[in-house]
């Protein structure tokens, strides 16, 4: 009998074998980077206002997609997203790996429908839906906010006072009101009215100085997030004077800031200062809510 005739039978079973296995083994799959997705109008709440847009990057990922939230001015009575689109292709050309949230929330409606704490709540709920689709969405739950105006009141305000678990990176205050015990305000006419037309009493400590609470420069803590601050030397709506509080109360706890001051009022300056925001912006962005390569 042939002694190799085993050998011959074993090397062809392993061969045998072997060739099942590989035929068995599943199909090499390459995953496509995610497409760029608009996502309109969604909602975060039970009232048609709580609404927000989504420009969701091509190529995104939950570990390295972070998220730049607009929020519009109009002195919480009025305004919507709208006003804030001309940002969106800025932004994408600048950041193009940056998730985009252009964000409405519940009007004012003297006297019915306060805008304090509301505002700043909807802001969180928009924040908290967001973080919990962050894996189906494909975005990291980072957060920079950009405001404008009563927006920049927002969006202060949430970072320095609601932002507990040091979500926001970064907070970009393009004139808005920062320090409602400003004699600019204080000295109105109106301004108590005002006050308690905006606020509800109900949801702050009784005998409370509302005011004061409702003031980011007033509620800066060590832990706020990185401020970047632009203001007009001739605003006749928000007072120079509120740029300058927040600015040293940022500096006396050890902030990062910049705080840029511009020729003319309440945001209407010239095409020079507007380019010169966008760079200061799009570097402040670089630097305080970077995307990994």
């Amino acid at each position: 009998m042939n002694k190799s005739f085993p050998s011959i039978v074993i090397l062809t079973l392993s061969l045998f074998f072997i060739a099942c296995s590989e035929d068995n083994k599943p199909p090499i799959v390459i995953e496509q980077p995610l497409a760029e997705v608009t996502q309109l109008d969604v909602s975060y709440g039970e009232n048609p206002q709580q609404t927000y847009d989504l420009y969701l990057p091509g190529g995104r990922s939950s570990e390295k997609t972070k998220v730049i939230i607009l929020i519009h001015g109009g002195g919480w009575i009025q305004g919507d997203k709208s006003s804030m689109e001309v940002y969106v292709p800025l932004l994408k050309e600048k950041h193009p790996n940056h998730a985009i949230v252009n964000l409405n929330y519940v009007l004012a409606q003297v006297p019915t429908v306060p805008a304090f704490p509301n505002q700043f709540l909807d802001l969180g709920r928009a924040i908290n839906k967001l973080t919990r689709e962050s894996e189906s969405l494909q975005i990291a739950p980072e957060f920079g906010l950009i405001g404008v105006s009563a927006g920049a009141h927002i969006a202060l305000q949430y970072d320095y006072v609601y932002d507990t678990e040091d979500q926001v990176k970064m907070v970009c205050d393009i004139v808005g009101p920062t320090d409602f015990t400003d004699p600019f305000y204080t000295e109105n006419a109106n301004f108590q009215f005002l006050l308690n037309a905006l606020v509800d009493e109900t949801a702050y400590p009784e005998n409370s100085n509302i005011a004061q609470l409702i003031s980011p420069a007033l509620q800066v803590t060590e832990s706020s997030s990185p401020t970047l601050l632009f203001y007009g030397n001739e605003d006749p709506l928000v007072p120079l004077t509120n740029g300058e509080t927040l600015q040293e109360n940022l500096s006396s706890n050890g902030i990062t800031h910049s705080f840029i001051v511009y020729t003319g009022g309440h945001g209407n300056w010239d095409e020079a200062s507007n380019l010169d925001l966008q760079l200061q912006l799009t570097s402040f962005i670089n630097d305080h809510l970077p995307v990994a390569e």
